[in-house]
């Protein structure tokens, strides 16, 4: 409940963060109001001529706590920096049209967001569609004279029951909420009103658009049409039992004149974002046959357009690949991976040979160090990419065919030109467990000096199938400003590093992940520059899990923040908003008919050995790790008589870090919890 902030609690957490606004204030070092100024390139487009880009620039509106997108080009010599599209609206997702004459965006500059298109040669702009709800994965035909685009459509249900005698005038409490579907709720969006995503064609020199996919599915991600222009080919899980098989996607034509819809693959798992080739006789897409496990490798595959002779291209890669692109010849299909904390960009030829082009993309997680990052390729097969740092969020650079990187922007040299931010540095650790050798990074406080003793922050990823890297990560780089070393990295279950490695937690998470974290807080110990008088730990998602498996197996940090954490697997399955898919990926059975193995891995389950003084922080409309997880945390934390407190995000989902006032404030409180119990040098 909200009234179980302690006063004296909010005192001290008050007094505390202001020491650390103070500390991290310093002319050096970041500071919470340069996360309102940071910007980041995204979504990089190689213009028809090959000579240019058009890219999202990125930015943080202080005034309406959210994030602006806005238009620029940059030519791929660096230089001709600029907007084609900036204002105080958002401007987003460019398509150029077959013929490289016209460009199709998305923006709000009219209110709700709608599709434009911009006449190259004159810059002349008209609105395409006039629509309710925002359009997404827009694609031109062939010919140029129409645009497919996905948009989510209301379905309107007839109550089960009403009250049809409510007097004019009468203020009456709203209607109860009828629900009949299993997933009734999204993280980002909360309820989720009756409908589906569905195709729509319009003309591009504007008009009214006709939907051409019907009923109760989800036709998503890219469209592809064919050649000649008559149909489009989507993926879509059609099977009546789609919400307890969540990942069985399969690829279909729409015949767009007639609507008529025809399935092409049906592999046991997903088929999805198909892509035709220049030439039109052969379509790429990603998809796995599903095993079962929790974690499962996207393979890269092509077939014929009747959805014959599929052939696998990445089978050897071992690991899972997105982000595909036909080259101009179709002779081979870009794609990215993850390889061991860093995103990839990589060509693989019709025959399966591949060649990797950068290892270097990233910068776009700002929040946590997470693998992130797009890129483009031209017709002469230089990759444009947004470029990883390590301490500075995405800029955009290419690489040429024989290996040459040129950096092409550099949009916070402003506000981090004069600063400190140290970049992360590899620390190898082999597992007590195993012998396997483990991948961890450290960032230093701005003026290190490894001759003297530090605090330390374990910090930990969520997911759990997900990887950390040497990216730039906001939160990491706000707490070393503050003072702390901090140590984060990929135990078992991580990506990037094969199925075998992230399977290793397979119906049995958390397990040995909590040894691979405790052996990464050994190896940087054993720098010889740490207080171990000073550690602490903190986590979100997958992470805040951990951080409570932590202290419920030790007493060795002073103090700990378990961030939007599952508590207790049972009472998850009943809010959450992916329980179908836990059931069947995490777990052997259902809760109530194996009990055990739900509870042994329950941090609740140890909470009667917790010592550590913690903070319990989740944002407030949460439904992937359901406020209730927090509540039942913290109060189970109050009956042991742990010093503890609670955060509870205002207006936040699991993505805490959507607004940039929230992730200020996660950053805040977590430094506030943590220099509270810090012990100085003197004592």
């Amino acid at each position: 409940m909200k009234f179980s902030f302690k006063a004296i609690a909010l005192g001290a957490i008050g007094i505390s963060c202001n020491a650390s606004l103070a500390a991290v204030q310093q002319d050096n070092t970041i500071s919470y109001q340069d996360l309102f100024n940071i910007e980041y390139a995204a979504n990089p487009v190689v213009t028809p001529d090959g000579n240019n880009v058009v890219y999202e620039r990125r930015s943080m509106d202080i005034m309406t706590d959210s994030m602006r997108r806005n238009l620029w080009t940059v030519g791929l010599d660096g230089n001709n920096h600029l907007p084609l599209l900036s204002d105080s609206n958002n401007h987003f997702n460019p398509l150029f049209s077959p013929d490289g004459k016209k460009m199709a965006y998305l923006s709000s500059k009219e209110g709700k967001v709608q599709i434009y298109l911009r006449d190259l040669a004159t810059g002349l702009t008209a609105r395409i569609t006039d629509v309710a709800i925002t359009p997404t994965n827009m694609s031109f035909s062939p010919d140029g004279k129409q645009l497919a685009f996905s948009m989510f459509t209301h379905t309107k249900n007839k109550p089960l029951f009403s009250l049809n005698f409510k007097p004019k005038g009468a203020k009456w409490a709203d209607d109860a909420q009828y629900i009949d579907s299993t997933l009734y709720r999204n993280d980002g969006a909360g309820m989720k009103k009756p409908g589906n995503m569905h195709v729509y064609v319009v003309p591009a020199i504007g008009g009214t658009p006709r939907q051409i996919t019907f009923g109760n599915h989800d036709f998503s991600g890219s469209l592809a049409w064919t050649k000649d222009a008559k149909k489009i080919m989507v993926s879509a899980n059609t099977r009546k039992n789609k919400e307890f098989d969540v990942f069985n996607s399969d690829l279909h034509t729409i015949d767009v004149a007639t609507t008529k819809l025809t399935q092409l693959t049906d592999i046991s798992g997903p088929e999805a974002n198909p892509i035709i080739s220049p030439k039109g006789d052969k379509v790429a897409f990603v998809g796995f046959e599903d095993n079962g496990k929790s974690n499962q490798i996207n393979q890269l595959y092509v077939m014929d357009l009747d959805g014959t002779n599929i052939k696998a291209l990445t089978p050897q890669l071992d690991r899972s690949v997105a982000n595909i692109i036909w080259s101009k010849d179709a002779k081979g299909v870009y794609f990215s991976y993850d390889n061991n904390g860093q995103k990839n960009a990589a060509y693989v030829s019709l025959k399966g040979k591949i060649t990797n082009k950068t290892d270097n993309l990233g910068g776009m997680s700002l929040g946590r160090p997470y693998t992130s990052g797009q890129f483009d390729v031209t017709s002469k097969g230089q990759v444009v990419y947004t470029l990883n740092s390590g301490n500075q969020p995405s800029d955009l650079a290419v690489v040429n065919t024989r290996g040459k990187v040129t950096q092409l922007t550099d949009l916070n040299a402003d506000i981090f030109g004069h600063k400190v931010l140290n970049k992360p540095e590899l620390l190898e650790v082999k597992s007590s467990v195993d012998g396997r050798k483990l991948q961890s990074w450290v960032v230093t406080p701005p003026d290190f000096d490894p001759s003297k003793k530090y605090p330390l922050i374990l910090e930990i990823h969520g997911g759990p199938h997900t990887a950390y890297g040497p990216n730039f990560s906001a939160e990491v780089q706000m707490f070393a400003a503050a003072g702390y070393v901090v140590i984060y990295g990929n135990p078992r279950g991580s990506t990037s590093q094969g199925a075998e490695f992230a399977n290793l937690i397979d119906k049995n998470y958390p397990s040995e992940d909590y040894n691979d974290l405790m052996d990464m807080v050994d190896g940087v110990i054993a720098k010889g520059y740490i207080d171990e008088q000073n550690l602490f730990v903190t986590g979100g998602s997958g992470g805040g899990v951990l951080t409570a498996w932590i202290i419920g197996n030790t007493d060795r940090f002073k103090a700990s923040v378990v961030a939007k954490p599952v508590i207790n697997w049972t009472s998850m399955v009943g809010t959450s908003d992916i329980y179908t898919f836990m059931t069947k990926y995490w777990f052997t059975d259902l809760p109530w008919n194996d009990y055990e193995q739900y509870w042994k891995r329950s941090p609740l389950s140890l909470v009667g050995n917790v010592k550590t003084p913690t903070m319990v922080l989740t944002g407030e409309l949460d439904v992937r790790t359901p406020m209730a997880e927090s509540e039942q945390y913290y109060g189970a934390l109050r009956l042991e008589g742990v010093e503890s407190s609670f955060v509870r995000i205002q207006g936040a989902y699991h993505g805490i870090a959507a607004k940039p006032s929230n992730l200020a404030r996660k950053v805040g409180y977590i430094l506030a919890w943590f220099d509270k119990y810090r012990q100085s040098e003197q004592q």
